[in-house]
């Protein structure tokens, strides 16, 4: 059985403990709300690059020679695995559903025969990858120096990627990042980058049906695609990355609350053991006095 000074020194450091899980909770709190306001204000764009993207591309059906981001370059025998994740931990498990995701995704494509590539955005997804995967790992962006994800960070890894596609090092680009639902909620989500996985909104498709929209563009579709389909990339990775910012003060906000709570009730417990030690101890010394006493 522990002494009491045994339980005295280990509700300090739990008390202590609970003391940082606190604070970080706090601070995952006050990050939150403006990493939200940033991810939300993201999605419009993003969904609208869309819709200008599916018009164009419905523009130019049945016609040849479309853009290769668009159309793919005929094969899927090289998939490169983009897999955004955070930089720090003691977020519950949000970094590991998104690895998992790319992992299980990657055990399916070797198991069908193809070539897998992997690209890390993030120091936790490479730490959960490199074990299993390490050999297939071809690039890491280390964002733990960036306090405020910009479009030139998700502009750096959209170049890097489109500088591997045009030199013929993969066929089918992948992204994996989780979509912030709410504080207790992400979703890991996803995203076929390269061929262009394009649909347009249903809300928009409707509104623009029902107004019998005709768009005509200038110049011609096609030049307009090979304009926008690789700043479309650059977009899409920048939408992910502040998914997964605010994603990730979510989880952590709600890891470090429920970290915070179960340290409460580890204190409640071993203050309650720690009374019943010292009160044990009281009634021993109290016998061995009235036993002295006694034999006198």
């Amino acid at each position: 059985m522990p002494s009491l000074k045994d339980l005295r020194n280990r509700i300090s450091s739990v008390k202590a403990t609970q003391k940082i899980t606190k604070a970080m909770q706090m601070v995952a709190a006050a990050k939150l709300r403006k990493a939200q306001e940033a991810a939300e204000a993201a999605r419009p764009y993003a969904e609208r690059m869309d819709n200008v993207l599916a018009n164009l591309s419905q523009a130019l059906d049945g016609q040849e020679g479309g853009p290769e981001l668009m159309v793919g370059t005929g094969k899927s025998d090289v998939h490169l695995l983009l897999v955004a994740t955070a930089e720090r931990g003691l977020c519950g498990g949000f970094n590991s559903s998104i690895a998992r995701m790319a992992r299980n995704h990657a055990t399916k494509l070797i198991a069908d025969g193809k070539t897998v590539k992997i690209v890390c955005v993030g120091r936790k997804g490479q730490d959960a990858l490199k074990r299993q995967f390490g050999s297939h790992i071809i690039d890491f962006f280390n964002m733990r120096e960036v306090r405020q994800i910009g479009f030139t960070n998700a502009h750096d890894v959209g170049q890097r990627v489109l500088e591997l596609f045009e030199a013929g090092e993969f066929d089918v680009c992948t992204l994996f990042y989780s979509q912030f639902k709410n504080v207790m909620t992400q979703i890991p989500t996803t995203l076929q980058l390269i061929p262009a996985s394009i649909e347009a909104n249903e809300d928009d498709a409707v509104a623009a049906s029902g107004s019998q929209a005709c768009y005509e563009y200038e110049p011609e579709e096609k030049d307009l695609l090979e304009e926008l389909l690789p700043r479309n990339v650059s977009v899409q990775i920048f939408r992910a990355l502040l998914e997964n910012a605010a994603g990730e003060q979510g989880a952590r906000m709600s890891a470090m609350d429920s970290a915070t709570r179960n340290a409460g009730d580890m204190i409640d417990d071993l203050t309650m053991s720690y009374n019943r030690a010292r009160q044990a101890q009281i009634t021993k010394e109290l016998i061995e006095i009235i036993s002295g006493a006694e034999a006198l």
